[in-house]
């Protein structure tokens, strides 16, 4: 059996092995990653040989880890990366291949609904009734979105919000604050199979998830590359900035906002963006920390989201699809239910 991963931004990883009584055997690592010492290869090797081979994702982890000797370095790779290159090896994890990918471009929704259409489809891809689906969100209305685990009162001026007219709303996925009018981002949601990012760190799933679009942004001229833990930028500043979700039912919402034309003084006005928040950025100025894609490019927003798009389909295919009435019919409850109501809003005040 054999099993492949390029690490996102590092190095191939490469497992050959066989499955005897249950067992994992023959094991042998390679790639063109860099290890110290030489000895940690055949630790690993050892480590490996004779564990069951239906082991998770954790103890393949765990079982690389404790054998590596004192000070030993992995660059390029780490144990979480030999994990799934074995998983995908057992075919217990999947590569972008294993799966018919539709893309969902619009229509523009209003904000409460765009918050329910990421849930609702996430749920609909975990229970096999849509296949893994890239989506391409549009706006009818300014909206700021928030994390779910921020506060709002913290995050929002709320009399400017409401001043510039924009709605408040509130995702499922942690993270930052994102400021949205029509026409000034680009924003898209991956609905994937959890067993895609079977075995990878989350910030390893992060990048993995977001790779084909740095791609696209490269085939453009723009030197993007990825920023631990999700941001997107080049090397003047911030294009954009991911946020995932791990659904129970078993799919990975995985959804990135760029600037494409962004008002950064009106930004400033209506998020609270502290000194701390940018402590760590090399800017003491918000604004000027956001690096538009129009600028860049002096392409318009459609062209690059057609490079984007084609980028996706060359990598890992693509077929053309709609929402469905029962998804948009779903996705109206949950706004009644849940995102449009203050109690979902004020969850952390």
């Amino acid at each position: 059996m054999h099993g492949e991963f390029k690490v996102p931004g590092g190095k191939l990883v490469v497992v050959d092995l066989d499955v005897v009584d249950d067992a994992i055997t023959n094991f042998r690592l390679a790639g063109d990653f860099f290890l110290e010492p030489d000895e940690a290869l055949e630790d690993i090797n050892s480590a490996i040989e004779g564990l069951p081979a239906n082991s998770d994702a954790k103890a393949i982890t765990s079982a690389v880890q404790q054998s590596l000797p004192e000070g030993a370095v992995m660059l390029g790779f780490s144990a979480e990366s030999v994990a799934t290159a074995i998983r995908r090896a057992l075919q217990r994890a999947t590569t972008w291949k294993d799966y018919e990918w539709q893309i969902v471009t619009g229509p523009p929704l209003e904000p409460r609904m765009q918050m329910a259409m990421d849930q609702v489809l996430a749920e609909e891809v975990a229970s096999g009734r849509r296949k893994p689906t890239l989506r391409i969100w549009e706006w009818n209305k300014p909206a700021v979105v928030i994390g779910s685990f921020q506060s709002l009162r913290n995050e929002v001026d709320l009399e400017n919000a409401e001043k510039f007219g924009f709605q408040v709303v509130r995702r499922i996925s942690g993270g930052g604050a994102m400021f949205m009018e029509a026409g000034t981002v680009i924003t898209y949601s991956i609905y994937a199979p959890v067993e895609l990012v079977q075995g990878m760190t989350f910030a390893d799933s992060y990048a993995f998830l977001d790779e084909w679009v740095i791609i696209a942004l490269k085939s453009l001229g723009i030197d993007a590359s990825y920023q631990p833990l999700n941001d997107i930028a080049s090397p003047t500043g911030k294009i954009g900035g991911a946020a995932q979700k791990r659904l129970g039912a078993g799919a990975v919402l995985h959804h990135v906002t760029m600037s494409y034309d962004m008002d950064g003084e009106k930004m400033v006005q209506v998020l609270r963006i502290g000194r701390e928040k940018m402590s760590d950025k090399g800017t003491k100025s918000a604004a000027k920390r956001v690096d538009p894609l129009r600028s860049q490019t002096g392409m318009e927003r459609a062209d690059i989201i057609d490079t984007m798009v084609a980028t996706f389909r060359g990598l890992h295919g693509l077929t053309e699809s709609e929402l469905t009435s029962d998804e948009i019919a779903r996705a109206e409850e949950l706004v009644a239910e849940k995102f449009g109501t203050e109690e979902w809003l004020q969850r952390v005040p």
